[in-house]
């Protein structure tokens, strides 16, 4: 009999032992599982976190992209206007009226004998006939001769008689001038 009783003592032992080590492993896998879980929340966390600030990246530069397009538009229209405006006020000085298109025409010419004296002088066709009569007027221009119809709103284009030299004192060229210097504030004053 006492050989039962230590064979029954050593398996209730071995069932405690079972249980102990059944329940240490429990626990540890509760700790394990709980330790997963918390490290899997910080993982989500840190998802979300990185998802929100490439979200609201995302948003910034599509706000960015919005404004750029919008001021792009904005420049654009701009410009139109402002090419509008070049086109109206070339076409205005080419209706300037002939009286003004002559004296203007022999103004110039003085000016251009001061650094070409003798050559050919071109000119719209709608001025060429004036052109031709101040020519042929005296001899103030007699270096000068009718050279022929250039595409140009008004005023006049000489070239030295060695065509090496070409000066434009076309209305056009004249236009551009004041353009370019008072672009910026034209540009000011009609956009703010």
């Amino acid at each position: 009999m006492e050989l039962e009783a230590v064979a029954l003592d050593i398996k209730d032992k071995a069932k405690r032992d079972a249980l102990a080590i059944q329940e240490e492993t429990w626990k540890e896998t509760e700790r394990i599982l709980s330790l997963a879980q918390e490290r899997a929340a910080e993982i989500r966390r840190g998802a979300e976190d990185d998802v929100n600030r490439q979200a609201a990246r995302m948003a910034e530069l599509e706000e960015s992209s919005a404004k750029l397009a919008v001021k792009r538009m904005l420049l654009n229209t701009q410009k139109d206007l402002l090419d509008q405006v070049y086109r109206a006020t070339l076409d205005a000085i080419g209706r300037l009226p002939e009286s003004f298109r002559r004296d203007t025409i022999k103004n110039l010419l003085a000016r251009a004998k001061k650094e070409i004296p003798a050559g050919a002088v071109f000119c719209s066709g709608r001025d060429a006939q004036a052109l031709q009569s101040i020519l042929s007027e005296g001899p103030e221009f007699s270096g000068f001769r009718f050279g022929g119809n250039v595409d140009i709103p008004g005023g006049i284009i000489i070239e030295s008689a060695s065509g090496q030299l070409k000066i434009d004192y076309s209305y056009r060229m004249f236009l551009d001038r004041v353009w370019e210097a008072g672009l910026k504030d034209a540009s000011d004053v009609l956009f703010g």
